[in-house]
């Protein structure tokens, strides 16, 4: 295609390696480096109150399944802090409403809805990073992760 040029990070996104060993992939590399895995690590006093209750909620079960490394706190910061600031805008839009009175004297949206939503992309963003949705658990596992228990696996 003329004038067209490729996007680079376009299409699905290649699986960490130790996801790959989990899964039994053929494309794992069993010399590839690994970081140093976290057994359990406060939460940062910088983060919101909301944001380190949360920490303290997933941290634990990240470190149980051996998926938390040194490299990924930095997702799990930014995770619990878009929770926190989720949070604290849905109890703005719960005392102001969804419609707020503009500069000009007229009904506008409330700015708390956008930064609600943002907060819920980078919540989806940080938390796929992390495993911590159903679809980025399921590629964590791989394949043959949760076969067991399962009537249909042999199909």
């Amino acid at each position: 295609m003329a004038g067209q040029s490729i996007m680079p990070g376009r299409g699905r996104k290649p699986a960490a390696n130790k996801k790959k060993m989990l899964s039994g992939s053929k494309h794992a590399n069993p010399e590839a480096v690994e970081f140093e895995l976290v057994n359990n690590v406060d939460p940062p006093d910088w983060l919101p109150e909301l944001g380190r209750e949360m920490w303290k909620t997933v941290c634990p079960h990240l470190c149980k399944e051996k998926v938390l490394a040194v490299t990924d706190l930095h997702n799990l910061e930014a995770f619990c802090s878009a929770y926190a600031t989720f949070r604290e805008a849905a109890l703005e839009i719960a005392g102001s409403g969804l419609v707020v009175t503009g500069a000009t004297g007229g009904p506008v949206k409330n700015p708390a809805v956008t930064v609600k939503n943002e907060a819920m992309r980078q919540m989806v963003m940080f938390g796929g990073a992390l495993g911590l949705d159903p679809s980025a658990r399921g590629r964590l596992m791989g394949p043959n992760g949760g076969a067991e228990g399962n009537e249909f696996s042999e199909f």
